[in-house]
């Protein structure tokens, strides 16, 4: 979906058509959920401390968060989806992948369905979606950003490695600023870069990333879509663009994560009992840790709580960080009694 939250807050109060919009607080400590195309042409992103996003716009209209209204529109969107195919693995309440292989409607044409789908999601909510059409998850990603808002994008079976030669390396999932910068002191900007590069160099340089850069280089991405993906977790991290060691600074980045990802949790109606913190050092070490409760967290002040002492006990840092992360886990699977411990070992990640 295009600027999902934002376009919402649009389509409900036409007072806002056509103006700079954030989803979010706007106080001294709130953060950007989602920002219109009009406020990102000023820089304006998700995620984004409030405070920095009216410095870039000052004529920023902040809305509050209606996560029913958001839920709502989701729901339609998913039902169309399920009328084109059963395997639609959903990423968020706005984004989802849908294998149409087995094309039960007689379409014949997987570009076809993306632009039906397309129309009826104008139709049926007044909203619009963009589209990436292609062989395998990360090509059709791609794509997906290629032409918004409301456009489609596709690319054929054999000119995937192509279209990825184009990028910038910034435009593959989990490379952030810090990441950008040491591929370009490295020489290398753009996909055609990084395929230009033995596994062995990317080995030395990116370690366990490796593999998955020499894949992507080369767009290949043999996952599958899954359509009953169980949730193990719900979280988020945010990559600086300026490393960060002091106490104030990592305390008040804490409140900002805790706002993103509390979001995610209540918009995902997820309960869970263990909170883990993740920081990134400047030398790129991954360092965690987590704390589980004998129930559920209760609301987003004990969330907040937990994650703040999870930081305490890591401070002072040896050195500066470049990401800090925050994760609900240990979710409680629908059926399932909250009062009996479940056993499973799940993913802290």
């Amino acid at each position: 979906m295009d600027a999902f939250f934002a376009s919402v807050e649009q389509r409900d109060n036409p007072d806002l058509r056509g103006k700079p919009v954030a989803v979010g607080g706007s106080g001294g400590r709130g953060v950007v959920a989602a920002a219109s195309y009009e406020a990102r042409k000023f820089g304006v992103r998700s995620a984004m401390p409030s405070v920095t996003a009216k410095r870039l716009c000052p004529d920023l209209i902040f809305v509050k968060s209606r996560f029913d209204a958001y839920r709502e529109a989701s729901g339609k969107i998913r039902e169309i989806f399920l009328y084109f195919t059963p395997h639609v693995e959903p990423l968020s309440l706005d984004e989802a992948y849908l294998d149409v292989t087995d094309d039960i409607r007689g379409i014949g044409s997987a570009t076809r369905i993306a632009e039906l789908i397309r129309t009826r999601i104008h139709e049926q909510t007044g909203l619009t979606a963009s589209a990436g059409v292609s062989y395998n998850k990360f090509i059709a990603k791609l794509a997906s950003d290629q032409n918004k808002p409301d456009g489609l994008c596709v690319i054929k079976p054999g000119h995937g490695a192509q279209f990825v030669a184009t990028l910038p390396v910034r435009r593959f999932h989990g490379v952030g600023p810090k990441g950008a910068e040491k591929m370009a002191r490295l020489g290398i900007e753009t996909g055609a870069d990084l395929a230009a590069k033995d596994i062995e160099f990317m080995r030395a340089n990116f370690g366990s990333f490796a593999d998955y850069l020499y894949r992507a280089a080369r767009g290949i991405d043999l996952r599958p879509v899954r359509a009953n993906r169980i949730r193990k977790s719900v979280g988020g991290e945010r990559t600086f663009s300026d490393d960060i060691s002091s106490g104030s600074a990592l305390r008040e980045t804490m409140d900002n994560i805790v706002d993103i990802v509390w979001e995610r949790i209540e918009r995902s109606e997820a309960k869970g009992r263990t909170v883990t913190l993740k920081m990134k050092y400047t030398d790129f070490q991954i360092v965690s840790r987590a704390r589980s409760l004998t129930g559920n967290v209760q609301d987003k002040a004990e969330f907040a709580r937990i994650g703040h002492e999870l930081l305490e006990e890591m401070l002072p840092l040896p050195m500066p960080i470049r990401l800090m992360g925050l994760t609900l886990s240990n979710l409680e699977r629908e059926g399932q009694d909250e009062r009996k411990p479940d056993t499973a070992q799940l993913s802290l990640l």
